[in-house]
């Protein structure tokens, strides 16, 4: 067998595979033999069949199939020895007069080369690295949260702004009876139950209850599809009404959120509030860093890809073939995300980033941690996190999701240290008008 490859250009090249009859000759007449040994053909025992009619009958398929799996292997060996980097996958060249009942073969196949290329992370104008604070109306907001949290409920005879109702929502026809607490903060029309007292009967109508159709699903139990714009009467039957009686910003609350003596002062208190908030909004801060560093690299790497070659590829590589002006649309979508797959493939080759095996199951553990401390478990044992860290690590799927998240951070890494930044800070608020709008 012989491979031999012509570069039609930099980013195109055709491989040629000559196949001779001793290449496949002893792996073909194997098949055959396994197969006169089982075949079942009536009028002959079983291994006894002639050979010459399960060549008729089985030969010219087997024949092909053992010169595909030939081919297929050869190739593969060729691309991993001659290192060639190539996009998508060989494509075979339609070949006129090919007769399978000859000795020898050839074939030939296109391929797409990956594009040389130098990568930089140098950047002339800077990228904004955005520092997300919490700011006085938030953190304000978050301790009315906590002291409402931590607050009791308190009966009232009369229900006014800011109130609470427990009831039943009605309508027979409609099939509506759903028993809810309703906090009057939620409504958008809270007139007719204003003044309500336990025992009366609230006649309100769905529409325009609530800003968001989706809290009728929520407060009468209403399907998706029935809620949005439901126009009905209903009738809440008031049982009790309640009021939240903040709790004091006294030690006894500092030490019920954060334990003994670690916070001792409002000031503090909003202090350890904007320090966790800062945590929670660094996410957003490095997600918006990587969509900035990713767009920054497409535009200013430029380089050629084989088009051509590539919109073929698109046509055949799904589970159905596309027409040729689906597989350009296709391309044409997909195009920036091949690039930057280039780009982020030789940034990773450059700077030696690895996932290895004890970095992932390190990095498992701590996301692990996180969703403890969600539901309230701050110290959990290190065979426990072993234990679940084994159970997802054992799942394919989530070994390849981890990775990517992984790999992500450490590019994340890279562009701090070598990325030209320039760090603002904002409040929430500010980011979300400055990036969103």
């Amino acid at each position: 067998m012989n491979i031999t490859r012509e570069n039609i250009d930099e980013l195109n090249a055709v491989l040629k595979v000559d196949i001779a009859k001793e290449d496949y000759s002893n792996k073909v007449e194997k098949v055959l033999k396994d197969y006169r040994k089982n075949a079942n053909i009536p009028g002959f025992r079983k291994g006894h069949v002639p050979m010459g009619m399960v060549k008729k009958q089985y030969g010219k398929a087997v024949l092909v199939d053992e010169v595909n799996k030939l081919l297929q292997d050869s190739l593969n060996k060729y691309l991993t020895e001659e290192k060639l980097d190539v996009l998508g996958n060989p494509l075979p060249k339609e070949q006129e007069n090919f007769d399978w009942d000859s000795d020898n073969y050839t074939f030939e196949f296109e391929l797409g080369l990956s594009p040389q290329f130098e990568v930089s992370l140098d950047n002339k104008e800077a990228i904004t690295y955005y520092k997300i604070v919490a700011g006085e109306e938030m953190i304000d907001n978050q301790v009315k949260t906590l002291q409402k949290q931590y607050g009791k409920l308190v009966s009232k005879e009369v229900a006014e702004e800011g109130d609470q109702v427990t009831g039943t929502f009605k309508n027979e026809a409609e099939g509506i009876e759903s028993k809810t607490t309703l906090p009057l903060e939620k409504l958008k029309n809270k007139e007719p139950f204003l003044g309500a007292k336990a025992g009366d009967t609230v006649s309100v109508s769905t529409k325009d209850l609530f800003e968001d159709d989706h809290q009728l699903m929520e407060f009468l139990k209403v399907e998706h599809d029935k809620a949005h714009g439901l126009d009905v009467e209903v009738q809440f039957e008031v049982e009790e009404v309640n009021t939240q009686e903040l709790a004091d910003l006294d030690q006894e609350l500092f030490d019920k959120l954060f334990g003994a003596g670690e916070v001792t002062s409002v000031s503090e208190l909003k202090e350890k509030i904007k320090e966790d908030a800062a945590k929670q909004f660094e996410q957003q801060s490095d997600q918006q860093l990587l969509n900035d560093v990713t767009e920054m690299l497409i535009e200013t790497h430029n380089f050629d890809l084989p088009k051509e070659f590539l919109q073929k590829w698109i046509q055949t590589a799904g589970e159905k073939e596309l027409s040729e002006e689906q597989a350009k649309e296709e391309y044409e979508k997909s195009e920036k995300g091949l690039r930057f797959q280039l780009i982020e493939g030789k940034l990773i080759q450059e700077h030696n980033l690895e996932v290895k095996f004890e970095d992932l199951k390190s990095f498992a553990k701590d996301r692990i941690k996180e969703q403890m401390a969600q539901f309230g478990q701050m110290n959990p044992e290190e065979k426990e996190l072993d234990d679940i860290a084994a159970r997802i690590l054992s799942n394919q799927e989530e070994v390849k999701r981890l990775s990517e998240q992984l790999m992500n951070q450490k590019l994340l890494e890279l562009y701090k240290e070598k990325v030209n930044l320039e760090e603002k800070e904002v409040t929430y608020e500010e980011f979300v008008k400055e990036v969103y709008q």
